[in-house]
């Protein structure tokens, strides 16, 4: 049986445009949770951007919806990043900069060793959870399955 890894998908839609003053904190601290993303043991792949040079990928036909598409060894790696780095305190302030968007905004789902997604693939996942349900082609942290360390990591609004 081949290797599977996790992709996962995550947008967000910034509530003012990406050079605008008051999203500058997010701005300027992602190249260092990016950074601190790609030396996370389990860390495979990320669709690189730098969003502090105003390099983003426009999807949804909206400039502000920012995608974050990467794919990492297991679901437990991606987990302990998302929840145990400085990723937490950014993630604790996404209420500052992003506003609430209708559908689900995040998915996983397994892809071979070696799969880089693209956004098209990865989008078609988010459609499909929105759409479908759960399954073991596309779902969120309550069906995966983990040492659950989102379950209090998502609800915290304090920084580690």
């Amino acid at each position: 049986m081949a290797e599977t890894y996790i992709a996962e998908l995550n947008v967000a839609r910034l509530k003012y445009d990406i050079s605008d003053p008051r999203v500058a904190d997010f701005v300027n601290n992602l190249n260092k949770v990016n950074a601190v993303a790609e030396r996370s043991e389990g860390f495979v792949w990320r669709l690189a951007e730098d969003a502090s040079k105003g390099e983003t990928t426009v999807i949804m036909d909206d400039p502000r919806v920012i995608p974050n598409l990467s794919v990492w060894r297991d679901v437990v790696s991606l987990e302990k990043f998302v929840f145990q780095t400085v990723h937490k305190r950014v993630y604790a302030r996404r209420a500052e900069w992003f506003g609430a968007m209708e559908k689900m905004q995040f998915v996983m789902w397994p892809v071979p060793a070696g799969h880089r997604p693209d956004l098209a693939e990865a989008l078609d996942r988010l459609e499909r959870l929105n759409t479908q349900g759960l399954s073991e082609e596309a779902f969120g942290w309550d069906y995966a399955r983990t040492n659950e360390i989102w379950r209090t990591g998502r609800c915290s609004q304090t920084a580690a």
